[in-house]
């Protein structure tokens, strides 16, 4: 058991479990539809393995998420009182989107980016077969300029090294530009417009790229007039 707070405000005895770093975006990422550890993984990319076993451990102890094994397959899945998170996190990000408008260098990264993106792609409207979209960011190091998604009928997979298919589309813009087109800061048809992102390829598949993706949850909330 961490450090209590020592009240008997319910919100305090939630706070001990749900405010250790870390255990509330694990929590979001089984909201998101995360159920094994590798996916759990890659939704919070900066958190050490050991850690994120310990916090998984603490929030089935807790009543929070259960474990479940199927043969070699070991997932983890929202219990009910999980499942009660949901509106909360949801709110905390309406409220975040809303009044955290501010980004610093550190809260941008690739791997989240495309991770997120993954799971937002509407397959009714990407080409049938295999579609292969390359993101290149140029100003990002060399080692984490180039990311792929491998879409297939159902599926995504996100790559950080060529797959060795041929790119159906390319995106080309600054990290930030593109988080803030997925953020609902910036608009694609302006993004394109100011060529802060530009898309290359066949100039239909170009034209349509951007609806393959339907923006972050949270793309769509109101922001205050300042």
């Amino acid at each position: 058991m961490g450090t209590t707070y020592g009240q008997f405000c319910p919100v305090a005895k939630a706070m001990e479990l749900l405010d250790e770093r870390w255990t509330l975006l694990i929590v979001r990422e089984m909201v998101t539809g995360s159920r094994h550890f590798n996916e759990l993984r890659r939704g919070v990319p900066r958190m050490s393995p050991t850690l994120l076993s310990k916090r998984l451990h603490r929030l089935v102890r807790a009543g929070i998420a259960e474990k479940r094994t199927e043969g070699k397959t070991v997932s983890y899945v929202l219990t009910p009182a999980g499942e009660e998170l949901r509106p909360v996190v949801e709110a905390l990000g309406v409220w975040g989107t809303r009044w955290i408008g501010e980004l610093g260098d550190e809260d941008l990264d690739p791997k989240l980016l495309l991770w997120d993106m993954h799971r937002r792609i509407d397959f009714d409207t990407v080409p049938e077969g295999r579609t292969v979209v390359l993101f290149d960011f140029p100003d990002m190091p060399a080692q984490a300029r180039n990311w792929w998604l491998v879409i297939t009928p159902g599926e995504a997979d996100v790559c950080d090294i060529d797959p060795g298919h041929a790119v159906t589309v390319t995106f080309t813009a600054s990290l930030t530009s593109l988080i803030r087109v997925w953020r609902g800061d910036l608009g694609w048809s302006d993004a394109l417009r100011a060529g802060t992102v530009r898309v290359d390829g066949p100039e239909t598949l170009r034209r349509a790229a951007p609806g393959w993706f339907t923006l972050s949850t949270f793309a769509s909330v109101p922001r205050p007039a300042w």
